[in-house]
């Protein structure tokens, strides 16, 4: 017999020859099960019923998984097979008024009350933060155009306690603090309006370093906390200068360096956080929008953002530079804790002048707006 291949055409003559060719052979087992059954003989008839066998068993398995994912209780009532009854509807109950939030207005700020504060930890890109609030010559009357000598420099730093891998973190702790009374130079007698404004008394500046001498010390202090190089002076850590507002680096420091014939530390220089205005932002997001406060931004003392904050009161002498400093330092560790990003805000410009700024550090007199206080006996600049 010719065999076909892949490739060989299909005639007649083969349909012929597989028509005259006997049927394949029956199992044994089949054929007994057929005669048992008085069932037709051949494969070609017993297909049928291989159909509805697997038919039957089909839904005979679909009936039992629905009655072994029944619950018990649908067992035992009415309930159609594989229906679960529904839940009866929850009640409602409507009542005659509808609640808001509540605010508590007190110190004639509108503040939202917050039962449970956002714990989330935010990326924070900077490892230390100093935070610094100077005290200043100052006369009654005048403003921030006066050459004010810096005459106490107060520092707290803080850490971070909980930074993990990514950077994320929202618990700072006070690892050191520094403080130092400066002796002024171009006035060096306190007026009674600044001693009795800060509590810094002529013999506390007497004894104390001028400003060149000071920002070697407080440079020791940076060095043995492993924010700037021994040798260099180069930040090791990124790390963030915070005030209570802009005036006391923006201001104070300027002024103070022109005054001394330095430049500003590269440690000092570059944009500050301003707590002050920091507070304002969070304020405007968590105060009744239908009400605006009576206090904001550069209008927030710091006994405001205390209570704002929901903190202690003030702790310490108000306008004594290290109970500002430790008391802004509170207010910036609650700020992480509310999961606040803190960075500088706030651009300083080292190069800012005054009208009596002079040549070479020279103040000139004509153009101070208040008469000078008069010195001391036995007092002389340096």
């Amino acid at each position: 017999m010719k065999l076909l291949s892949p490739t060989t055409s299909f005639t007649p003559e083969h349909h012929v020859l597989l028509l005259s060719l006997p049927p394949p052979p029956v199992p044994p087992l089949l054929l007994t099960v057929g005669m048992q059954l008085s069932l037709p003989h051949t494969p070609q008839e017993l297909i049928p019923y291989a159909i509805a066998a697997a038919v039957l068993l089909t839904i005979a398995c679909f009936v039992l998984r629905q009655w072994s994912s029944a619950p018990p209780q649908a067992l035992h009532d009415n309930t159609p097979l594989g229906l679960h009854p529904q839940p009866p509807p929850p009640q409602t109950t409507r009542t005659s008024e509808h609640k808001t939030p509540n605010y508590e207005d007190e110190d004639e700020i509108e503040m939202i009350k917050e039962p449970a504060i956002d714990r989330t930890f935010v990326k924070q890109t900077y490892e230390a933060f100093l935070v610094l609030d100077v005290e200043a010559t100052c006369m009654p009357g005048t403003d921030f155009n006066y050459p004010n000598e810096i005459i106490e420099w107060p520092v707290v730093l803080l850490r971070w306690k909980d930074k993990d891998a990514v950077g994320r973190a929202n618990k700072l702790e006070v690892v050191d603090q520094f403080r130092s009374f400066v002796r002024p130079t171009w006035r060096p007698s306190l007026s009674p309006f600044c001693t009795a404004l800060t509590g810094i008394t002529q013999p506390d500046v007497d004894h104390a370093p001028p400003f060149t001498s000071l920002v070697w010390i407080f440079r020791d202090f940076l060095v043995r906390n492993g924010l700037v190089d021994a040798e260099s002076g180069n930040p090791l850590v990124r790390f963030c200068w915070c005030t209570d507002g802009p005036w006391d680096i923006r201001d104070f420091v300027v002024k103070q360096c022109f005054i001394s014939k330095i430049p500003i530390p590269h440690w000092i220089s570059g944009d500050v956080m301003d707590v002050r205005r920091l507070v304002g932002r969070w304020q405007e997001k968590h105060t009744d929008p239908s009400k605006k406060p009576k206090a904001q931004g550069t209008f927030l003392p710091i006994t405001r953002q205390l209570h704002l904050l929901g903190l202690a009161p003030f702790e310490g002498r108000q306008h004594c530079g290290i109970d500002d400093t430790r008391n802004v330092a509170r207010i910036v560790i609650e700020l992480a804790r509310r999961g606040v990003r803190l960075r500088p805000n706030t651009p300083i410009n080292p190069n800012r002048r005054w009208p009596w700024m002079g040549k070479y550090g020279k103040v000139l007199e004509h153009y101070v707006l208040y008469p000078p206080y008069p010195s001391s006996p036995g007092a002389s600049p340096l």
